[in-house]
């Protein structure tokens, strides 16, 4: 974990091709909607997929570890032979 400005993020996680990063914003409740990008490719052959989340969580930290282990979930299921 990287902490910047008294703000903690989590860094990147690349899988294979893929890309992810945990993209958690702010509610105007307090608390945080967790999304996440799972990017791959380069140039004009990049993708970039966003997922955003129904829950929300207490802190920044939370929304992101959770939208990482989902972006990770779902990167494990796509790339898992068939």
């Amino acid at each position: 974990m990287i902490h910047n400005n008294n703000t903690s993020s989590l860094t990147p996680v690349t899988i294979g091709k893929y890309r992810i990063a945990a993209c958690p914003r702010p509610l105007e409740t307090g608390r945080y909607a967790a999304q996440v990008s799972i990017a791959s490719g380069s140039g004009s052959a990049s993708t970039d997929r966003v997922m955003r989340f129904c829950d929300d969580f207490p802190s920044h930290d939370a929304a992101a570890h959770y939208a990482l282990s989902q972006g990770i979930i779902w990167v494990s299921e796509t790339t898992r032979p068939q």
